[in-house]
């Protein structure tokens, strides 16, 4: 064979054909590989504030005629019976937005902002009485639905819960059909107010962000789930412009003269209540005698929720909602009233 015609390939070019050739995939261990590592948030996106409209429908303000008190409410659901909502000491009506999203869609729900929180306004924000919050309230449900109001389900959490069983134990809301309480028992909650002013004083009163207040909350163990705290939390602070910075709006510390009048004598007037009652508690330990009686004849049903702190509406809004749907389920909690099954109602035109 005649090589004189051949040429040599040139070295680069053979580098260059090396180079292009496809790379044979190494074997590699199983210890090898590594999933890529999702993308880290940082300290302000994960505990950024979230709007109520993801959450509720709408949000109003209600005056009450021959007075200046104007009471903030958020709404949820077009059907059914109203879940009226009464939040707890330092929280305010968006302490339900998460449980609220679920019972919408098998009841009405309205959640309020109580004297001297959230977004409401009034002449004494310090009165924080339970004789004036229980005014309140019936104002609050008088201006909404008239001298005609749907079938309610009050739920009342901690000092709301307070408020719930009075009105109820009063029989002042005529169409009250059902009663949950949230993990508020007298004899705990008496024995808890010695240490009241102390707890108080000792939470951080200055944030210099909304972000920082909610990621104290939820590291500080006052709420288990970021989600709800980060609806939650920013309408219990204002910005002091004197201070630059955010403060907490309900000054508790300030109301200590009413705090014991919210508890004494709670269980008896709970058990006296004349409508199907559901006590959620977050641990055994908090009944007292009366109650552990009374829950022994029948009188309520009671449920330990597991895995959650004081605020079980925002811990587990899930389960929240299911215990309150499934409450008004078994009772037979209907848009007017109590459903008593066979009985035709007179057609009712929904307010």
């Amino acid at each position: 064979m005649d090589t004189s015609n051949l040429t040599s390939l040139p070295e680069d070019t053979l580098e260059d054909n090396e180079q292009r050739a496809p790379q044979q995939p190494r074997p590699l261990s199983a210890f090898d590989s590594r999933p890529d590592r999702p993308p880290t948030q940082t300290s302000s996106q994960k505990y950024s504030a979230l709007d109520w409209k993801g959450f509720f429908d709408q949000e109003e303000d209600i005056r009450i005629p021959d007075s200046d008190d104007v009471f903030h409410v958020y709404t949820a659901g077009t059907e059914g019976p109203v879940v009226f909502c009464l939040h707890g000491g330092g929280y305010s009506g968006l302490s339900f937005a998460l449980s609220a999203s679920k019972i919408k869609e098998k009841a009405r729900v309205v959640a309020m902002d109580l004297r001297g929180h959230g977004k409401s306004t009034t002449e004494n924000e310090n009165d924080l009485s339970v004789e004036t919050m229980c005014n309140d309230v019936l104002a609050v449900v008088k201006a909404i639905y008239g001298d005609s109001p749907p079938a309610i389900v009050l739920v009342g959490h901690s000092m709301g819960g307070s408020v719930a069983v009075h009105i109820a134990a009063k029989r002042a809301l005529s169409s009250l059909a059902g009663l949950v309480v949230v993990d508020v028992v007298e004899g705990t909650a008496l024995a808890s107010l010695i240490h009241m002013q102390k707890i108080l004083s000792s939470r951080v009163h200055h944030f210099s962000s909304i972000e920082k207040a909610i990621e104290w909350s939820v590291r500080g163990g006052s709420l288990r789930n970021i989600e709800s705290a980060r609806v939650s939390v920013p309408t219990t602070l204002k910005y002091d412009d004197s201070k630059k910075c955010y403060i907490y709006r309900a000054r508790l510390e300030e109301t200590e003269q009413y705090w014991k009048s919210w508890y004494e004598g709670l269980s008896e007037k709970f058990l006296s209540c004349p409508v199907p009652k559901l006590l959620l508690l977050a641990g055994t330990d908090r009944l007292d005698r009366a109650l552990t009686i009374g829950q022994m004849q029948g009188k309520f049903q009671m449920v330990v929720v597991r895995h959650t702190g004081h605020a079980i509406q925002e811990d587990v809004p899930d389960e929240f909602a299911t215990l309150v749907t499934n409450f008004i389920s078994r009772n037979r909690i209907g848009p007017r009233g109590v459903e008593i099954p066979g009985l035709r109602r007179p057609s009712q035109t929904n307010p």
